[in-house]
């Protein structure tokens, strides 16, 4: 193989759509089936959930996602048959203690972030509850249904002969030429390749802990629920206290997520489900009386200040990242693939890459 990458969620399958179109040979391996784990778990904000919040490096490769996500939505459908349902709602945050940054903010950036008048909020969002004091709005911000996103970049996959998936196939730590990573070795045995990207998600810290290189990636838990309305019930994402809640285009509404330091259990709890739920009636009361489908937890890939790690590790050659996006895996996927695969194939990248790389932030 050209490329072997370790993790198949959403990062893991992107990248390997990316470098398979430019004529790499690429295995993907995961430890279950692809795309289970977080990129499953989330809620698929096309946007971090309060982007003043975070560095330029996270912005920058957000606002190239954004951009890009409609059209790669499109490419998969017409691919796959499997729409990604890449969802415009726009999305409402309410009573935001730090309202004047986030204004400044979007000035700065020049993004559509607007006050809006509460009545305004109300006849636009007929559910939302009572007692909301003030609004922001951001016009153009999506929702991607990522199960349906894994899914479809998984089958886009399967349709290319230089792609190999190897699910349920753990990984158990890096075969090694010297100072040279040549492979993976596996529960299957080994497997070899010219380079190997490790996306692995929260896992990451600990595959690349057996080379001993520590990689401050760890698990967050969150935990998340899901209710069944009518196709029309909720027209916007709105947020409110750090939980949030996301329409799907057939009445489906999620509503997170707690942020829990728990190893790596992902056990949902009757106290969080319970915390959610009042969240959940406190945001729309109308939910109440709606069918509640779905409890789950996800593991997040932790990172300081949530900025990933996309590069090459110093000291070991062949070996690349491409971890460690905490809460923004799926919002920052398209430009952090397209950044390692410029990267990779030495081309023009598409931002400054300084911020990401890892051997300025290891060691």
């Amino acid at each position: 193989m050209d490329v072997l990458i370790v993790g198949g969620g959403v990062i893991g399958l992107l990248a390997a759509s990316i470098l398979g179109r430019e004529g790499l040979s690429v295995g993907v391996l995961d430890k279950g089936p692809c795309g289970r784990e977080s990129s499953w778990a989330g809620g698929g904000i096309v946007s971090p959930l309060y982007p003043w919040r975070y560095s330029s490096a996270v912005t920058a490769l957000a606002h190239w996602s954004q951009d890009f996500y409609p059209q790669l939505g499109q490419q998969l459908l017409a691919e796959t048959g499997v729409d990604p349902e890449v969802f415009v709602t726009g999305l409402y945050w309410l009573d935001l203690e730090d309202e004047a940054e986030a204004l400044a903010w979007a000035a700065a950036q020049r993004r559509p972030l607007a006050p809006v008048d509460m009545a305004q909020v109300h006849a636009a969002v007929p559910p939302l509850g009572p007692g909301f004091q003030r609004a922001i709005y951001m016009a153009g911000v999506a929702n991607v249904r990522n199960p349906r996103l894994t899914r479809a970049l998984r089958e886009a996959l399967l349709r290319m002969p230089n792609v190999t998936l190897h699910e349920s196939c753990e990984v158990r730590g890096f075969v090694r030429d010297g100072q040279r990573v040549t492979g993976v070795s596996t529960v299957e045995g080994e497997l070899l390749a010219d380079r190997v990207v490790l996306a692995a998600g929260a896992w990451s810290g600990e595959l690349l802990g057996t080379l001993g290189v520590e990689l401050p990636v760890e698990p967050v838990k969150g935990q998340m629920i899901l209710f069944k309305c009518a196709e029309d019930f909720l027209p916007s994402m709105v947020l409110a206290k750090g939980r949030y809640a996301i329409p799907r285009r057939d009445g489906h509404v999620l509503v997170g997520s707690t942020l829990e330091h728990a190893g790596f259990d992902k056990t949902p709890t009757e106290e969080a489900l319970e915390s959610l739920k009042a969240s959940a009636f406190e945001l729309l009361p109308g939910l109440a009386d709606a069918e509640l489908v779905g409890h789950w937890a996800g593991l997040r890939p932790g990172s300081p200040e949530g900025i990933p790690f996309i590069g090459p590790v110093a000291g070991f050659d062949g070996l690349w990242l491409n971890c460690g996006h905490y809460r923004n895996g799926l919002v920052l996927a398209p430009a952090s693939c397209r950044l390692l695969a410029d990267l990779m194939l030495e081309r023009e990248p598409i931002i400054d890459p300084a911020p990401y790389t890892p051997a300025t932030r290891l060691g």
